[in-house]
């Protein structure tokens, strides 16, 4: 009963923003839990020319910046939007128009692109439904309606796969089904009143800390969204249903762990949670990197699965780097632009770790990449213990 009084109670523009996020979420999912796959069932690709296809598929990344300064104009909530269309475009011309290799890396340049322009608009636009002091709180309420969503997208594509005869292109409808439900819904939006800043190339020294932690983010980003479902596809040999099956386990944990997580940060501050993140990382890549050497066959799949879902509930430590930006800011319309330069940022070192990452693992073996992994985690626990926010957001947490 508590719980339908406070959606009855929610505001309409918060209701609509966590719909969206539940209908990107079942996108996300389903096109994430059969990608991999789909790559290697149609194009048979090596160690290296699947890390090298990040490129392609990080690029939007390092280019969002320069589309958002160009698009200026456009309100948050209405960059959204154009964000969900060319989403849905890529998915589905990935899925119906891929004919060859080459024209398949178009489609999915679109579809990224959509994708990173939302990644900051996503924190903005949490950050600005969420009330003073709970700011980390709404963030993680909201990434937990997306693991909700995760749960729902990865189970549909586990029960198509089993039952009903799935293809990989019945999941790209799913994709471009949800990214357009998601569409129309952040089109129903008031849009803000205040306009988008402009400021969108300028870098602040102030912030540089900020820009140094997505630097590190940007570099381990990789071992979750390349290296590590890599691992279970060719080194294990898993099926379409277990990279679902994981993201499902995921999601379930993570409607409880990341409103717990969002609490943390408010509770506990950015420094302590960034600090967390790191020192877990150390022991997931030890598990990614070695498990298989050191444990027999099922005991090691069992241990690199236990990675992979701890590897998906501390990736949304991000949110923290969000907090902590909006509380250093100087001035309020510094928040977004800094949040957009850091996926640029993030972009830029990310697309260089998978490409070193790929000639690592062909080189000497996917052991060593996670090392490199082990040495980004350890680099990001020494920053992480130099984050400080304004004594007044200190003392409001510790109140």
């Amino acid at each position: 009963m508590a719980v339908l009084a406070r959606i009855r109670t929610t505001s309409r523009e918060l209701s609509l923003f966590a719909a969206a996020s539940l209908a990107i979420g079942i996108a996300t999912s389903a096109f994430d839990s059969t990608f991999n796959n789909f790559l290697n069932e149609s194009f048979t690709l090596t160690g290296f020319q699947r890390s090298f296809l990040e490129f392609p598929r990080e690029l939007p990344g390092f280019l969002v910046v320069f589309v958002s300064a160009v698009l200026w104009f456009l309100t948050t909530r209405r960059l959204g939007v154009v964000a969900m269309v060319l989403g849905a475009a890529g998915a589905f011309l990935i899925g119906f128009a891929s004919s060859s290799y080459a024209i398949m890396v178009i489609w999915l340049f679109i579809y990224s692109m959509g994708q990173h322009l939302f990644m900051p608009l996503a924190s903005v636009i949490g950050m600005e439904l969420a009330t003073d002091g709970k700011t980390g709180q709404r963030l993680g309420q909201l990434n937990g309606i997306r693991n909700l969503a995760v749960i729902i997208g990865s189970v549909t594509v586990v029960l198509g796969f089993r039952h009903l005869g799935f293809t990989f292109q019945h999941t790209f409808i799913l994709t471009t089904l949800a990214l357009a439900v998601a569409a129309i819904l952040l089109f129903s939006m008031t849009p803000e009143t205040t306009p988008r800043p402009r400021q969108y190339l300028q870098l602040h020294r102030e912030y540089r800390l900020y820009y140094l932690l997505a630097i590190l983010a940007g570099s381990r980003k990789q071992l979750f969204v390349t290296f590590a479902p890599w691992v279970l596809v060719t080194i294990f040999g898993q099926p379409t249903q277990i990279l679902a099956t994981l993201l499902t386990v995921g999601g379930i944990i993570g409607i409880l762990f990341q409103p717990i997580l969002g609490w943390s940060i408010d509770r506990f501050g950015e420094r302590l949670v960034l600090m967390a993140e790191a020192f877990i990382l150390i022991f997931i890549c030890l598990g990614y990197g070695f498990a298989r050497d050191l444990l027999p066959e099922d005991t090691a799949l069992l241990v690199i699965s236990v990675c992979y879902v701890a590897d998906q509930m501390i990736f949304s430590v991000g949110m923290a780097r969000s907090t902590y930006m909006k509380k250093i800011a100087r001035q309020p319309d510094h928040v977004q632009p800094a949040l957009t330069a850091s996926v640029t940022i993030d972009h830029i070192f990310s697309i260089s770790a998978a490409l070193v990452g790929g000639l690592i693992w062909n080189a000497f073996g996917f052991q060593y990449v996670f090392l490199l992994g082990m040495a980004i985690a350890l680099v990001n626990l020494v920053v992480a213990r130099h984050v400080r926010v304004p004594r007044e957001e200190t003392a409001a947490q510790a109140g």
